[in-house]
């Protein structure tokens, strides 16, 4: 019997008895989908986070006052870094840019319209750092910044709800805890961002202003710092380590006032653990698999039982050991791989249908599917492999008396 003839006898024998090839390709189907969706989830959330952070700018490294571990680093309202600490890591020979931050929430107000918001003080450089495009007006400068200019730029969240009538915020007065801002630009839509937080509910102002008119206090709570390139990021994170310590006249016995961030570093250890996540997901899933191979060995055990009159019927008219070893392995083998085939569909849709329902990413890679289905054709080989040998061992006289 050639192949052609084999694949349409397992074929059929699959047609004759529907409802018993489907429930034994239940555990096929439910392990491949759920390694589909698994795989598929896990990887849209590698990207989703790993475009969030690069999205934040690129080379760049995070300086925080008092995080970290340890008595002193974790001690609460910390106020280490200050305006003079961002401009000296400005100067360092690798630095691109530098931009301080200082965050505040307040009620922003516009004729009848309020909304709660967070206000950043920031530097004109910012924008460059964070790769940020401003869709109407311009950002402040850094003239604005030296004089504490009462102006602001606002995310497009806070525009929407402070102009629900749709009109221009640019050149309008908000107030913010009573204080009078000119509106001078609007950024284009950013997004989510790290956390959760949506970076388009925000107000910029120059970080001068937000210490003289909100917190009355000279500190920072974050410098952003950019790299001139990757290469050198690790240098300047050792640079401004070695700065930091030298201006806040750190002994060697004391610990850091301060913690640096490299985000390249973030990001490379999110990837890796969503990495791990999947794997994990992925394997627990692939027990399905297995299970449904189980299920393939006693289904073809039961076949084998029910056709040894047939197993005799062909053994005396020629057929050898290895023709009837072939021919119960491809039927395994048709078996898991229909499985494997309905399991993709349906692990295709499911990665759709949580993506649309839960809001979650997911990216579908061929690779996943080829995986998901190749590993359900093994099952099929390895589990149809015992029932297979049983039928092509059987003693052909014997096999002609069974009832």
């Amino acid at each position: 019997m050639n192949l052609r003839a084999a694949l349409a006898v397992a074929w059929r024998g699959l047609l004759a008895n529907k409802m018993r090839s489907l429930l034994t390709m239940l555990g096929i189907i439910i392990g491949v989908a759920a390694v589909i969706v698994m795989v598929s989830i896990g990887q849209g959330a590698t990207a989703q986070v790993t475009e969030r952070i690069a999205r934040m700018g690129s080379n760049i490294l995070m300086v925080r006052p008092g995080l970290g571990f340890g008595p002193v680093r974790g001690a609460a309202g910390i106020e280490s870094l200050t305006l003079d600490d961002a401009t000296a890591i400005a100067a360092l020979p690798l630095v691109r840019n530098v931009a301080p931050e200082l965050n505040q929430q307040v009620t922003a107000a516009a004729g009848s319209q309020t909304w709660s918001t967070t206000v950043k003080g920031t530097s004109a450089s910012y924008p460059e750092i964070r790769n940020l495009e401003t869709a109407v007006g311009s950002f402040f400068t850094p003239e604005d910044t030296e004089r504490a200019a009462l102006v602001a730029v606002l995310g497009p969240t806070v525009e929407a709800n402070l102009f629900p009538d749709g009109s221009s915020a640019v050149g309008r007065t908000i107030t913010l805890n009573n204080l009078r801002f000119t509106v001078i630009g609007v950024l284009a839509e950013q997004g989510g961002g790290m956390g959760g937080q949506d970076q388009d509910d925000m107000i910029y102002i120059p970080i001068t202003t937000a210490q003289q008119r909100f917190t009355g206090r000279q500190n920072v709570q974050v410098i952003n710092v950019q790299a001139r390139d990757a290469a050198s990021l690790n240098t300047v994170q050792e640079e401004i380590a070695a700065l930091l310590r030298q201006r806040h006249r750190l002994s060697s016995q004391q610990e850091d006032d301060f913690n640096i961030q490299n985000m390249t570093a973030i990001m490379e250890t999110v990837a890796d653990t969503t990495k791990t996540m999947t794997l994990l997901l992925a394997g627990v899933a692939a027990v399905s698999l297995l299970v449904g191979g189980i299920g393939i060995m006693n289904i073809m055990l039961v076949s084998v039982t029910e056709r040894t009159r047939e197993i005799g019927i062909r053994m005396a008219v020629g057929a050898t050991s290895g023709a009837i070893l072939t021919q119960f392995l491809i039927e395994a083998l048709v078996l898991s791989l229909a499985g494997g085939v309905i399991g993709m569909l349906a692990g295709l849709a499911g990665s759709r249908l949580v993506a649309v329902l839960a809001g979650w990413p997911a990216v579908i890679a061929p690779a996943s599917i080829l995986l998901a289905i190749g590993f359900s054709a093994l099952v099929g080989i390895f589990f149809g492999y015992y029932p297979a040998r049983k039928a092509a061992t059987s003693n052909p006289i014997e096999a002609l008396r069974y009832e």
